[in-house]
């Protein structure tokens, strides 16, 4: 069933959140933010640079984006909002070593399939490389670059052998690299 189109309101609501993510994870200096070493900013200094730069946000837009956003994309905290995950500027987001489940998964496009298995992996211009905790999740992920190809990761041998993995607000997992023998590939080679 398709759904109908989106309404000016949801049209508004995914134009904040692309906003947010932009200047929240690799961009702040673009509208004149500082993030802090750990990535929050003041919601008071965002709002003030959206409004300065002519996109004006409200509060209760913030709030919603929030709120709403299905992959908890930002996290808000004694009125301080940082992005959860994905920065390509250079913060520590804080979070605490954890141990991983046994597989994690990582959505991905056939095209990339070659560098995969020849280098694992790897952050790009982020952090950390993000895995899910399911299938359909690393789905829906390589589905935004096209038909999309779900890689097991052996993150239980990985942690074993010393592998640090760190678990954002929202759920996604993030460790330094994936080397290519802890990959398993659908189908033939």
């Amino acid at each position: 069933m398709k759904e109908g189109p989106a309404t000016a309101d949801e049209r508004r609501t995914v134009k904040v959140s692309k906003y947010l993510s932009r200047h929240l994870r690799h961009s702040p200096d673009r509208i004149g933010l500082a993030l802090d070493a750990n990535g929050w900013v003041e919601i008071d200094a965002l709002l003030a640079a959206a409004a300065a730069h002519r996109f004006p946000i409200t509060r209760a837009e913030l709030d919603h984006v929030v709120a709403a956003n299905d992959k908890q994309r930002f996290a808000v905290e004694d009125g301080r909002i940082r992005a959860s995950q994905g920065h390509s500027v250079d913060v520590d987001l804080d979070l605490p070593p954890a141990t991983p489940p046994a597989y994690l998964y990582h959505g991905t496009v056939a095209a990339r399939l070659a560098a995969i298995r020849a280098e694992g992996l790897r952050p790009m211009n982020r952090h950390a490389v993000h895995l899910s905790p399911d299938r359909e999740t690393a789905t829906r992920v390589g589905a935004r670059r096209g038909r999309p190809v779900v890689l097991s990761v052996d993150a239980g041998a990985m942690h074993r052998e010393g592998h640090v993995f760190q678990v954002s607000a929202n759920g996604v997992w993030l460790t330094a690299a994936v080397p290519p023998g802890f990959l398993r590939f659908p189908g033939p080679r």
